[in-house]
C-alpha cells in the first residue's frame, strides 16, 4: 500500500503543475494586455499631442492677427505663442521617432509628416515677421492674413491627416484590447473549470480517506481531553498515520500512569503554595506598615513645623508695620529674622514635596538660567551662618557662567543642603568652597560640574555608600541631628536632571560632594587646554 508521503507528493506535484500552468497563461495575458494597452496609451498620447499643436496654432494666428493691428502690444503674445508651437512640435517629434507607417494610406511615417509641419510653421513664422514690419497697417494686414492662408492651405491636410490616423489608431487598439479580453475570460473560466474536476478528484481518491482517520484520531483526542484515558484508536492500515495512531494509544497508557502521580504532587504543591501565600502577605503587610510610618513622618514633621514658621512670620509683619521701634534697627532685625523664616518655610515645604513625590504628585519645573547667580544666592543665604560657626563660606566661579536646563528653587535647595550639612557634620571645619566648572566627555558633550568641598572631619568609605538612603541621619557621625533628608533628595533631584551626585575625599582632608549637569546648550569647539574632560559615567 502507498504510504501517505507519497499521496501527498502527488498532490502537491499536480497543485504545482496547475500552478504553472495557470502561472504561464497569466503571464501571456498580463504580456498581451501590456502591449493592447501601450499601443492605446501611445496612440492616445500622439492623438494628445496632435490636439495641443492644433490648439497652439490657432493660438499663434489669432496672435498674429492682433499684432497687425497693434505690433508693439502683440509682440510679446506673438512671441509666447512661438515657443509654445515650438515645444510642442518637438515633443511629437520625440514620440513619433521609430514608428512605423501609418496603416492603409501609404503615405511618409509621422516623423516625417511633422517635419514637413515644423517646416511649414518655420515660414509662416517668418513671413509674420516680415509682415510685422511693414508700416503700412492695412498693407500689413494683408500680408499677415495670406500667410496664414498659406500655412492653412499647406499644413492643414497634413495636420488633418494625422490626426486622423492616430484616431484610427486608438479605435483599433481598443478593438484589440476589447477582443484580448474576452479572449481572457473565456481563457479564465476554462482553466476554472479545470482546476475545479482536478480538485474533485484529488479529494475523492487521497483528501477523504486521510479525513476520515484524522477525525477518528480528533475523536479520540478530544475523549482524552475531558478526563477518559482509556480510550483507543483502531490502527488500520500501516502507513504513517497508522504508526501515528500506534503511538497515540502507548501515549494515552503513560497518561492514566502518569495522572495518578499528578494527583499526589499536585496535593504536595498546594500545601506548599498556601505556605509560602502566607509568608508573602505578612511580608507585604509589614511593608505596608513601614512605608505608611514613612510617609506619616513627612507630613507629620512637616505640619509640625509650618504652623510656628507662620506665625513668626506674621509677627515680623506686624512688627515691622509698628511705629514705636527705631525705623533702622527694626527694619534690618526684622527682615533678616524675616529671611531666615522664609528659608526654614521653604525647607518645610520641600519636606511636604518629599511627601508628594512618594505619591508620585511632584512635577519639577525646567528653564535656561545661569549657574553662577544661583550658587551665589545659596553662599549669600548661609553666609551668616557660616560665619557664626567661624567658617569661611567661598565662591570659586567667576560670573555670570554657563547656562543650565533645570528646576531652579529645587537646584538651589540641594546646594544650599550640601553647605548646611558640611557645616552641621565636618565637625571643626574653617573653610568651605563653592565651586563650578565646565567639563566636556568623549563624544564632545559639555556638562557643568557644581561642588560642595570642606576641609573638615570627612566620611569613613565605608559608610558613603548608604549616605544617599533616606532616613539615614548623622548619628554615625557623632551627629544625630536632622532628618536623613539632604543627600537623599539631593541624588533625586539631579537624578531627576539627568545628573549625578558622588561623594570623594577633599583635596585638603574632608569631604568633597560633586554634581555633574547636561549643559544647556553643546559647544561645537574643542575643549580649551584647561578645561578637564567629564568623569566616567558622567
Amino acid at each position: 500500500m502507498r504510504s501517505i508521503r507519497f499521496k501527498l507528493a502527488a498532490l502537491a506535484a499536480t497543485a504545482a503543475l496547475l500552478a504553472l500552468l495557470a502561472a504561464a497563461g497569466v503571464l501571456l495575458a498580463v504580456r498581451a494586455a501590456d502591449e493592447a494597452l501601450e499601443a492605446t496609451v501611445s496612440a492616445q498620447q500622439r492623438l494628445d499631442v496632435l490636439t495641443e499643436i492644433s490648439a497652439r496654432l490657432s493660438d499663434y494666428g489669432l496672435a498674429a492677427v492682433a499684432a497687425t493691428e497693434s505690433p508693439a502690444a502683440g509682440r510679446d503674445r506673438l512671441a509666447d505663442a512661438r515657443a509654445g508651437i515650438s515645444a510642442v512640435l518637438e515633443a511629437a517629434m520625440v514620440r513619433a521617432v521609430g514608428t512605423e507607417p501609418m496603416p492603409g494610406t501609404g503615405v511618409r511615417p509621422r516623423e516625417r509628416m511633422l517635419a514637413h509641419l515644423r517646416a511649414d510653421f518655420i515660414l509662416l513664422d517668418r513671413q509674420i515677421s516680415d509682415a510685422s514690419a511693414d508700416p503700412d497697417a492695412g498693407a500689413r494686414g494683408d500680408r499677415v492674413r495670406g500667410a496664414l492662408n498659406g500655412f492653412a492651405a499647406s499644413a492643414g491636410p497634413t495636420l488633418s491627416l494625422l490626426v486622423e490616423s492616430e484616431r484610427r489608431q486608438v479605435t483599433t487598439a481598443r478593438e484589440e484590447a476589447l477582443a484580448l479580453s474576452l479572449r481572457l475570460r473565456i481563457g479564465a473560466v476554462v482553466l476554472a473549470g479545470l482546476v475545479l474536476a482536478a480538485a474533485v478528484g484529488l479529494y475523492r481518491a487521497l483528501a477523504r480517506p486521510l479525513l476520515a482517520r484524522l477525525a477518528e484520531i480528533d475523536r479520540a483526542a478530544a475523549a482524552i481531553g475531558r478526563g477518559d484515558l482509556s480510550a483507543r484508536l483502531a490502527i488500520g492500515a500501516r502507513d504513517e498515520l497508522g504508526i501515528l495512531m500506534a503511538r497515540f494509544n502507548r501515549m494515552a497508557g503513560r497518561l492514566a500512569r502518569r495522572e495518578r502521580q499528578v494527583r499526589e504532587d499536585r496535593a504536595a504543591l498546594e500545601r506548599t503554595v498556601a505556605e509560602r501565600t502566607a509568608d508573602l502577605t505578612a511580608a507585604n503587610a509589614r511593608l505596608a506598615a513601614i512605608d505608611a510610618s514613612r510617609r506619616r513622618f513627612f507630613a507629620d514633621v512637616s505640619h509640625e513645623l509650618r504652623t510656628p514658621l507662620t506665625v513668626i512670620i506674621g509677627e515680623c509683619d506686624v512688627t515691622q508695620r509698628a511705629p514705636a521701634i527705631p525705623e533702622e534697627l527694626s527694619r534690618s532685625v526684622l527682615a533678616t529674622i524675616r529671611k531666615r523664616a522664609g528659608m526654614l518655610h521653604r525647607r518645610v515645604e520641600d519636606l511636604l514635596r518629599v511627601a508628594r513625590s512618594e505619591s508620585g504628585e511632584i512635577q519639577l519645573v525646567f528653564h535656561d538660567f545661569p549657574l553662577v547667580p544661583l550658587l551665589a544666592d545659596a553662599v549669600s543665604g548661609l553666609g551668616n551662618v557660616a560665619r557664626r560657626h567661624g567658617v569661611a563660606l567661598v565662591l570659586d566661579a567667576g560670573p555670570p557662567g554657563p547656562l543650565v536646563h533645570a528646576d531652579r528653587e529645587w537646584l538651589r535647595q540641594v546646594v544650599e543642603g550640601l553647605i548646611d550639612n558640611a557645616l552641621r557634620h565636618g565637625g571643626t571645619l574653617t573653610r568651605i568652597t563653592v565651586s563650578a566648572r565646565s567639563l566636556r566627555d568623549g563624544a564632545g558633550a559639555r556638562w557643568e560640574e557644581i561642588s560642595v568641598s570642606d576641609d573638615g572631619r570627612g566620611i569613613p568609605p565605608e559608610a558613603r555608600a548608604r549616605l544617599f538612603e533616606r532616613f539615614a541621619r548623622g548619628e554615625r557621625f557623632g551627629d544625630g541631628s536632622g532628618f536623613g533628608l539632604g543627600l537623599a533628595l539631593a541624588e533625586w533631584v539631579v537624578t531627576r536632571h539627568g545628573g549625578r551626585i558622588t561623594l570623594e575625599d577633599g583635596e585638603s582632608g574632608g569631604t568633597r560632594v560633586v554634581i555633574v549637569l547636561p549643559e544647556t546648550v553643546a559647544s561645537d569647539a574643542a575643549p580649551a587646554p584647561d578645561e578637564p574632560a567629564a568623569p566616567a559615567g558622567a
